[in-house]
């Protein structure tokens, strides 16, 4: 039976220089940022090989840079002779449109005109808002939430993203922030750390682009998924159609439930993963969440060579 679980990362995986070796080495990869940048109406090579890292970080660049280096990435292990089988994949947040891509749900012109129009808006709502994200470590998710409800008489505020068992990101107005911080660190977290983010995303101050998403979304051609994918917004499995489309459009103003998705993989017997795109977010995330399992993080030549 399959036992590996394929997962792509999200928005602050990004850096200067990202695929840049694999681009170089196949013409195929070149394609794919071609045909990226035919979407996109600008050169997303230049921009994830030259920079500069401010423009690169900005939310409507950063989105489909990391997809279109993930999609490169996931290509040169499709032509390496060396894809394991499947058994489940998630994306985290952004990366759930890798995942469909490689899920066979979404096309890849479809999922770069997507997420270019999800950057976008999301940055127009952060440029909106005066939100921000904390996060909240060594407490439980249960007490983070009771802390979020205390601190909601000063603004807007939620639990953003669940990624690990002791680990909570915190989404809302900066005054909201600040009362969870304070009460968080009352409350005994090892750490309350302000992250230096665009905005207050998976928050309710996104709602404006969820709608503004929403048609775009619902005019796009998703399949059935070939490979059992992970939604994050419910952190359960997601197969039809109609379903994710709505998960799409709701994982912006709704919580990511990235904890859960990936107890959920472990419990169905899955050890080994494969992070395929920028950065090591996943990976870091995995030991906290199961340090049992494995994480193999693939981007470079180097890392390809490794697999054997």
């Amino acid at each position: 039976m399959a036992n590996t679980g394929y997962l792509f990362p999200g928005q602050g995986a990004q850096a200067v220089g990202m695929g840049k070796d694999i681009y170089d080495a196949y013409d195929y990869v070149r394609d794919t940022y071609g045909k990226a940048s035919e979407v996109l109406g600008y050169d997303i090579a230049a921009l994830c090989f030259e920079g500069p890292i401010e423009k690169l970080t900005e939310t409507k660049f950063s989105q489909p840079a990391i997809l279109v280096t993930s999609a490169a990435a996931l290509e040169v292990l499709r032509r390496s002779g060396k894809l394991p089988e499947a058994r489940a994949t998630a994306g985290l947040s952004l990366g759930e449109y890798t995942a469909l891509v490689f899920a066979g749900s979404l096309t890849f012109e479809q999922a770069v005109f997507l997420v270019d129009k999800r950057g976008r808006f999301m940055q127009e709502a952060c440029d909106n808002s005066n939100g921000s994200m904390v996060s909240v470590i060594g407490l439980p998710p249960e007490k983070v939430e009771e802390i979020v409800s205390q601190a909601a008489q000063k603004g807007v505020v939620c639990a953003g993203n669940y990624n690990s068992p002791l680990q909570v990101v915190v989404s809302g107005d900066r005054p909201a922030l600040e009362e969870v911080s304070n009460l968080a660190n009352e409350a005994g977290a090892k750490r309350v750390i302000p992250l230096n983010v665009a905005g207050a995303f998976h928050s309710a101050l996104m709602s404006p682009a969820a709608e503004k998403l929403a048609p775009f979304v619902e005019e796009a051609d998703v399949v059935k998924p070939e490979v059992r994918f992970v939604s994050n917004v419910t952190g359960s499995f997601a197969e039809s159609p109609e379903e994710i489309k709505q998960n799409l459009i709701r994982q912006v103003d709704n919580p990511v439930r990235w904890s859960q998705s990936m107890q959920l993989l472990v419990s169905e017997g899955i050890r080994d993963f494969l992070e395929i795109g920028p950065g090591r977010v996943i990976a870091g995330l995995m030991r906290r969440i199961d340090p049992d399992a494995k994480v193999t993080t693939l981007l470079s030549l180097e890392s390809f060579d490794s697999l054997g």
